[in-house]
């Protein structure tokens, strides 16, 4: 407990003490620059100035003096320092108040921690530190492995990005369902770091083509770097035979199988055969394609489509019944029904139609008033009243025949509606009829009225 307070208090002086030099704390450099590490001592004050020293503390390795100021003896550069010929103060005429130096062709292996310390009296030595951080952009490459369809994972892709400081990320961007593989990093001995990520799947004929992006990320690029493929699965032939319809009937002359086939390889080959033996005489081969000049009774066999590439083969096949009569057509039964329902719908509407207009009709006429007036009422005339109407009549009116007793009942119709019959009922009764029993033998005097 004791050793860990004297280290914390350690740390603390030497950082209260690090407050005086002035530095910059990073400093960020590529290989083949120059860079330039500053240190000044401002307001020393009462302290005296003695002596100035740069310290290189590498990564990895023992720390080293790289340059030396001494008021009186001048400037020293020692020669087992990893920047020998290759560092200087920044000034030919260096002094205590701006040590700075600068290192020309810098290296990845220049990394670490710089410190500026200066000899003082009578505090004793105080110091600044700055790291030099080297940064180096990585080359990038992406690419896609050629792989057979299995059961079994495998790298379908590969990225790297090489010779980087400091290590790069990479991602993956892709829709096919696998896994990415833990990022391999290597240390080169230039002190940059390579890094390689690989992407894994099992690989089945459906991801042929599909896209995968790598993405490489890094400190010295404004935008990551993205590198698309697509992925490469090779596999044999898949085959499907396409066009029968189930409807080849005898005589029909347009009947087509075609041998549809995908695999990569590119398939090199395709046959057509039969299981019933030879090739039918109506039949025409055109490569992938099998054409049915007639179709007869030869045709009603079960044809075999087979495909080859560098990987195998496959084949589909199809069993054709041959039919004696074709098959109705589903359009146009479909469409004769709905031209049915169609025509009875019209009908039905037409018939409809007609009778509330027969009706409305019916009504108008029953409710309506004649459209013509009707004759005055005709009353019975005795003898005496015709013969004397037809002795001051002289314009010759027609009489009525002497033989008529009544009228009938269309005859009655005609002479009186019923929309008049109906007011004349008080002075009418039930009938009214037209009589002439007066003969020319009759007097023609009128009965006696009584006043």
């Amino acid at each position: 407990m004791s050793r860990l307070c004297s280290a914390l208090f350690l740390l603390f002086v030497q950082g209260s003490l690090a407050q005086r030099v002035r530095v910059e704390p990073e400093v960020v450099s590529y290989p083949g620059q120059t860079v330039t590490l500053r240190c000044q001592f401002p307001n020393p004050g009462g302290t005296q100035l003695t002596q100035v020293s740069w310290i290189l503390e590498p990564t990895e390795g023992e720390r080293t003096n790289i340059a030396v100021f001494h008021p009186n003896f001048g400037v020293s550069y020692p020669t087992l320092s990893p920047l020998a010929g290759r560092v200087s103060f920044l000034s030919n005429s260096p002094s205590l108040d701006n040590p700075s130096i600068q290192i020309r062709d810098v290296k990845m292996t220049d990394e670490g921690r710089y410190i500026c310390e200066y000899a003082t009296y009578p505090s004793g030595n105080e110091q600044g530190v700055s790291s030099l951080i080297m940064l180096a952009k990585p080359r990038n490459m992406a690419t896609t492995i050629t792989v057979q369809a299995g059961n079994t994972p495998v790298i379908v892709a590969r990225c790297e990005s090489s010779n980087g400081r400091p290590a790069a990320t990479i991602s993956w961007t892709t829709a096919v369902n696998g896994n990415v593989t833990t990022p391999l990093k290597t240390d080169n001995s230039d002190n940059t770091v390579s890094v390689q990520s690989e992407y894994m799947l099992i690989p089945q004929p459906s991801d042929n083509g599909k896209d995968i992006s790598c993405v490489v990320s890094h400190r010295t690029m404004t935008q990551p770097e993205t590198f698309p493929m697509k992925l490469t699965v090779e596999y044999p032939p898949q085959v499907q035979i396409v066009g029968y319809d189930n409807n080849w009937y005898k005589g029909r002359t347009s009947a087509f199988l075609t041998c549809q086939a995908d695999g990569n390889p590119v398939p090199t080959t395709v046959t057509w055969r039969t299981l019933s033996g030879p090739m039918p005489d109506t039949v025409q081969v055109q490569e992938n394609r099998l054409a049915v000049v007639k179709v007869d009774d030869s045709i009603n066999t079960s044809f075999i489509c087979e495909v080859r590439n560098s990987l195998g083969m496959g084949r589909d096949q199809v069993t054709v019944f041959v039919r004696e009569t074709p098959l109705p057509m589903k359009g146009s039964t479909t469409g004769s029904i709905i031209g049915g329902i169609l025509g009875v719908i019209i009908l039905l509407a037409i018939i409809v139609t007609t009778v509330v207009m027969v009706c409305r009709h019916k009504r108008k006429s029953a409710n309506s008033p004649p459209s013509h007036k009707p004759p005055p009422p005709m009353k019975s005339f005795s003898n005496a009243d015709r013969d004397l109407s037809g002795y001051h009549d002289e314009n010759n009116h027609d009489e009525p025949s002497r033989n008529s007793a009544s009228c009938s009942g269309e005859e009655k119709e005609a002479l009186f509606p019923s929309s008049y019959d109906r007011d004349m009922d008080g002075m009418m009764g039930e009938e009214y009829y037209i009589t002439s029993s007066v003969t020319r033998g009759s007097s023609f005097m009128s009965p006696a009225v009584i006043v």
